[in-house]
């Protein structure tokens, strides 16, 4: 008899120190999170926190990029950071049996030349360090310092787990004006607002790309009843993919419509359901409410459960919805 596949590694605790609107969080996080609160109050903050994470390691970034591209340390500091000044991101992975089976620490500030600079980087596995920095090498080349070893595969060979597993962290933001003109983002890969969304369908298998359809399909029966069917096309003359949906109404053979005919609401959806079905890492979800109506709303947790029930793909979710927290499961 097959046995259930083992669940995906999660983040399971987040430990900030001066990171933008924050001096010090120290939070436990389950497989569904939500972020509550009012503008300006550090949801987007928090979630590109685990972004940040994501940066260090993926292609063409690294920790110098990742701090450059939001503005450097001065940027990334909170306000309020006075007598010790260094920002500092401590992130434990794991699962419900083993919530520490990694901890990866870092923390950093600026020299007086504005360059970012670690101050310390740490990397334990259940519990026994594996890595403690500065190291004796820094020591001698302070200029080491300016990497991480976490993005070095020469350097991270015992511990690649934790950078293979940050590089599945994904962030999710549709706008559904850029799936209905996909050349606003020509050249761009998995882009997080969906410029490449249908692009990102076309590359799945057949097979895969027509059971995850289905899926959808069956999960947006809540949210827009009339969709019988979902199916990917390319325009014969110039190549590029498109979305179909058939809605059932007044004609006996119902009616096909493209992206461009589906609302806001339907387009955030189904990209949204894509993106859980797509990958294994944490998946971090902005306002996913945006568009929709209320009545909706209430039964977005009822859909990321069941397809999480499935997958075991964690979902960070911020939110200022109060009809998305009605659901009788959210604890």
């Amino acid at each position: 008899m097959a046995t259930k596949s083992a669940k995906p590694l999660r983040l399971t605790a987040l430990h900030l120190e001066n990171w933008r609107n924050f001096t010090l969080v120290d939070v436990d996080l389950q497989q569904r999170v939500f972020l509550v609160g009012p503008n300006a109050a550090g949801k987007s903050n928090l979630l590109d926190a685990c972004r940040f994470l994501h940066d260090l390691v993926a292609v063409g970034g690294g920790f110098k990029e990742a701090v450059v591209k939001r503005g450097g340390v001065s940027k990334l500091r909170s306000l309020a950071a006075r007598r010790y000044p260094d920002i500092a991101i401590r992130v434990k992975i794991g699962s419900d049996e083993n919530p520490a089976a990694w901890t990866y620490e870092v923390s950093f500030a600026q020299d007086n030349r504005q360059r970012a600079f670690i101050k310390r980087e740490r990397v334990t596995k259940a519990g026994v360090t594996i890595i403690s920095r500065p190291d004796d090498k820094d020591d001698a080349d302070p200029e080491r310092l300016t990497q991480t070893y976490l993005e070095q595969v020469n350097a991270n060979l015992e511990f690649r787990a934790v950078s293979d597993f940050l590089k599945t962290i994904r962030y999710l933001h549709i706008v559904p004006q850029l799936i209905r003109e996909p050349d606003r983002s020509v050249g761009k890969i998995n882009d997080p607002y969906g410029g490449d969304f249908l692009e990102q369908i076309a590359r799945t298998t057949e097979k895969t790309q027509k059971a995850r359809l289905r899926r959808i399909g069956d999960a947006l029966k809540v949210a827009v009843p009339q969709l019988a069917d979902l199916a990917l096309w390319r325009d014969e003359i110039k190549g590029t993919p498109h979305l179909r949906g058939k809605y059932d109404h007044w004609r006996p053979q119902g009616a096909w419509q493209t992206e461009e005919q589906f609302s806001d609401g339907t387009l955030r959806l189904i990209g949204l359901l894509w993106a859980i079905l797509d990958g294994t890492g944490p998946l971090l979800l902005e306002e996913p409410e945006l568009s929709l109506h209320p009545e909706v709303v209430r039964f977005l947790p009822q859909m990321f459960a069941r397809i999480q029930s499935r997958t075991g793909r964690q979902i960070l979710t911020s939110t200022h919805s109060t009809d998305l927290l009605r659901d009788d499961g959210i604890g």
